[in-house]
């Protein structure tokens, strides 16, 4: 896949999981691996999703902010487009790659865990 078609690709991902037709594990674990930062920012994009599933819970405000800015990046990519720099730029902290966090079990997710938040 070219780099239009894996942003078309993932841009649907991202919809699944905002529809819960996948969860965040399998979206993560389908995603192509790329050098391409729309697609690096959108991995750690829904690792943040799902690191704040307890906060998204108690705060329905957050919960919808998270949304929307979910959503507009999945409509973007989605179009096969680029993501604002801002975006990018708010994640490039974290962008060692599209690593498989979850190919290893528990053990493997946690440490992809620790690593992205920076422990």
């Amino acid at each position: 896949m070219d780099g239009r078609n894996n942003r078309k690709f993932v841009g649907r991902l991202i919809f699944a999981v905002l529809t819960e037709r996948k969860t965040v594990r399998e979206a993560l674990l389908l995603f192509p691996e790329s050098k391409d930062k729309n697609i690096e920012c959108a991995y750690h994009a829904l690792v943040h999703y799902e690191a704040d599933a307890d906060i998204r819970y108690q705060d329905i405000e957050y919960r919808d902010a998270q949304d929307d800015y979910l959503e507009y990046m999945a409509q973007t990519l989605s179009e096969g487009k680029e993501l604002p720099r801002n975006i990018i730029a708010d994640y490039e902290k974290y962008y060692k790659g599209t690593a498989k966090p979850w190919q290893n079990g528990i053990k493997g997710f946690c440490k992809e865990f620790l690593r992205f938040i920076n422990l």
